[in-house]
């Protein structure tokens, strides 16, 4: 037996190696991909799905990533090989500071999620493991369109939603590709439905069409009016429909808000209470439809969101209230009841890009706003931002830190 054991052993050893060379040549690697300035449009806009890592190397939370973000992306490429359709990629952003700022990134690691090469404003948030970062991937890859199979369906779609409708002779048309590419990018936002060949026939009298189905029960269709296979007209559309003017705030959505780096207009409300919502969505269409990309408009249960009432002396027993956080400090809307006088809300907004808002609360009214022989009031410090804190926690991140010194 003692001169067959060493050849047993040998070829014991020989067949794990060979074990261990297939295994390797069969899994599919890691394929993340490096973008700079170079390539990173071309990459990104010919991808359905992409899932980009922004980073630095110094960062300790990035080099804890890079090992399960590369094991995921494996998971991904063995289920769903085909890379034109889900990308797994990464931004140095020592390296690509212009692309870091281009994205607004304000901490590493950040996790964007890009579709059709556009980026969503939901980035990844979840549990940093390999099963939960590629769960998050393949369900991206859900199709975001629900098809009608009988017009009756219509019936009873759900009217608390936004409903985007297509009616298409046939599934393989540039027409379709169009929507179908616009509902991928727009599917956190809206509900996408479509209708082919016979079931359409009723309502395709005059070709191919889209519309939007509003809230409420009552509310009439709008029909897209613009060439359906213009994806730029079409998304324009899809997106005014989809994306309110005024959103709602939430502990949910807070932190992804704040991070969009711009101030808060908010109208605080109880739930109830939808007259002063509707009042405040139409004055702030009229009146501040220019400052768009300037401020977030929005709207916040006033019992949900006691504390930040509390930072400006205000309880819900005083709701309807407007005021701006500027994510340093808290200004109060003097009065619910000016709302709808014209030019009084964005006189409030103009004065807090211009300084006059802060300056006013640390020595008082402007001398040429005051009456004259009348004494000017000296005013105190305003209440410190309170939605400032829905700010990423650091204990996950390396919070860059960009002050911006108010006037």
């Amino acid at each position: 037996m003692k001169p067959t054991a060493p050849l047993l052993h040998s070829h014991s050893i020989r067949h794990i190696l060979l074990l261990l060379a297939m295994w390797f040549s069969t899994s599919a690697p890691s394929e993340i991909v490096n973008l700079d300035s170079g390539n990173i449009d071309e990459i990104l806009g010919n991808a359905d799905v992409a899932l980009v890592n922004f980073y630095a190397d110094w960062c300790r939370f990035s080099q804890m990533l890079h090992p399960i973000f590369e094991e995921a992306s494996s998971v991904v490429k063995d289920e769903l090989p085909d890379t034109k359709h889900v990308v797994f990629a990464r931004v140095d952003c020592d390296q690509h500071a212009d692309i870091a700022q281009r994205y607004r990134i304000s901490k590493y690691p950040t996790l964007k999620l890009f579709r059709n090469g556009m980026m969503m404003k939901r980035e990844y948030r979840g549990q940093r493991s390999v099963s939960a970062l590629a769960d998050f991937v393949k369900q991206q890859k859900n199709d975001p369109v629900q098809e009608i199979l009988n017009l009756s369906e219509l019936g009873t779609v759900d009217r608390s939603k936004r409903n985007i409708i297509g009616y298409f002779e046939q599934r393989d048309s540039d027409n379709y590709r169009v929507f179908e590419k616009v509902s991928n990018i727009l599917r956190d936002d809206c509900v996408f439905l479509a209708a082919f060949g016979n079931v359409a026939k009723p309502e395709r009298y005059s070709g191919d069409n889209v519309i939007y189905k509003p809230f409420g029960e009552n509310s009439p269709d709008m029909v897209y009016l613009g060439s359906l296979t213009n994806f730029d007209l079409t998304f324009a559309w899809t997106q005014d429909k989809c994306v309110p003017l005024v959103r709602e705030i939430t502990f949910e959505n807070g932190e992804e808000l704040t991070e969009e780096g711009l101030p808060f207009l908010i109208l605080f409300h109880l739930k109830e209470d939808t007259t002063s919502l509707e009042k405040f969505q139409q004055e702030t269409a009229r009146q501040l439809i220019s400052e768009k990309g300037t401020i977030n408009f929005l709207h916040a249960d006033c019992d949900k969101f006691r504390h930040p009432l509390l930072h400006i002396q205000k309880t819900p027993a005083d709701c309807p209230v407007i005021a701006i956080d500027s994510f340093r400090h808290m200004y109060v809307f003097p009065d619910f009841k000016d709302l709808d006088t014209p030019g009084v809300l964005k006189q409030f907004v103009l004065d807090l890009h211009s300084g006059k808002l802060h300056r006013e609360f640390h020595h008082g009214p402007d001398p040429t706003d005051v009456a004259p022989g009348q004494p000017s009031e000296v005013a105190s410090s305003p209440p410190e931002s309170s939605f400032q804190k829905l700010a990423p926690s650091e204990h996950r991140y390396t919070i860059l830190k960009r002050e911006k010194d108010e006037l």
